[in-house]
């Protein structure tokens, strides 16, 4: 449907002081605090996990060397999603002079809905991540106590009922740095940073900048904070949907993954039959992972 006069009565009538509605601040692209960005030039991209070696055993005296094979674990795959929103104004409003007060006032209302969706859809992994309903290439969720390992062991990469304090934190972090490889070798991984919801940015603040251990009568200093456990610190992504929840992200290479098929393309044109003008925003992406190890996460207290 085209914007027409019969919408805009009160920007026809003079005395109007002000139009408001459309000047709302917005979030920025908070996802990057998430994701790796990468192009693709194809309609879906395939990852695949590879598997190394197990340790080298003791080879006894006068015995034959021990030969391992390499194997491939699992695949990720990325499916482009096309995000697209216009919106058209009529000849009519063309004619009365409407024209360019409206096409500049909503195409940034355009450009607001596209970003907005965009950061929904970043979001969505980590807030399906407990969800058996939205497996990896492994067949488990993102964040799951048994990711399977070819050696036959697992990795897990979540907490299970832990609101976020200084006790639960920690065993993130010492979690974390007893994961594996494929084949059982620790694999030396690292917490980068913590992603929080509105309503733990408090907490996440005390617990990682207060100097002494927080919420208790002790003199013991703060350990993740002297010990730079969480290396980049924290940051608060508005569109978490569940308020408890919290995610850290790792050192893990090739984890968190954003595919551009094709970047943010706006156009505009006429509509033969009707007069109106047309504009149009659209863009096409994918938002996943490869290695759930990339993240670690909690859905807070049960």
């Amino acid at each position: 449907m085209a914007i027409s006069r019969a919408q805009l009565l009160k920007e026809l009538l003079p005395g109007l002081n002000a139009l408001f509605g459309l000047e709302y601040k917005t979030y920025g692209e908070e996802h990057k605090e998430i994701y790796d960005t990468e192009t693709s030039e194809r309609s879906f991209e395939e990852e695949t996990k590879l598997s190394g070696f197990s340790a080298a055993p003791v080879k006894a005296e006068g015995q034959a060397i021990a030969y391992d094979n390499a194997q491939e674990a699992w695949t990720a795959r990325y499916n482009h999603e096309t995000i697209a929103l216009g919106f058209s104004i009529t000849e009519e409003a063309v004619e009365d002079n409407l024209y360019d007060s409206l096409s500049k006032r909503y195409t940034k209302a355009l450009a607001r809905a596209m970003a907005y969706t965009k950061q929904v859809k970043a979001v969505s992994t980590l807030n399906n991540g407990f969800s058996a309903a939205y497996p990896g290439g492994d067949g488990q969720p993102l964040f799951s106590a048994s990711h399977p390992l070819v050696n036959g062991g697992t990795n897990s990469n979540r907490l299970t009922a832990s609101a976020l304090n200084e006790t639960s934190l920690e065993a993130g972090v010492i979690q974390i740095a007893g994961w594996t490889d494929e084949r059982g070798l620790l694999i030396a991984a690292k917490p980068r940073k913590l992603i929080v919801p509105p309503a733990l940015m408090f907490t996440a603040k005390r617990i990682l900048d207060t100097e002494l251990r927080v919420a208790t009568a002790d003199n013991d200093i703060n350990a993740l904070k002297a010990m730079g456990s969480i290396s980049e610190g924290y940051t608060v992504n508005h569109f978490l949907t569940d308020t408890n929840a919290w995610f850290i992200t790792t050192d893990v290479p090739n984890g968190m993954k954003h595919f551009v098929r094709t970047p943010l393309q706006n156009s505009m044109d006429g509509d033969f039959d009707t007069g109106n003008v047309r504009y149009k925003s659209r863009e096409r992406y994918s938002f996943g992972w490869s290695d759930p190890l990339g993240m670690f996460g909690s859905p807070g207290a049960s």
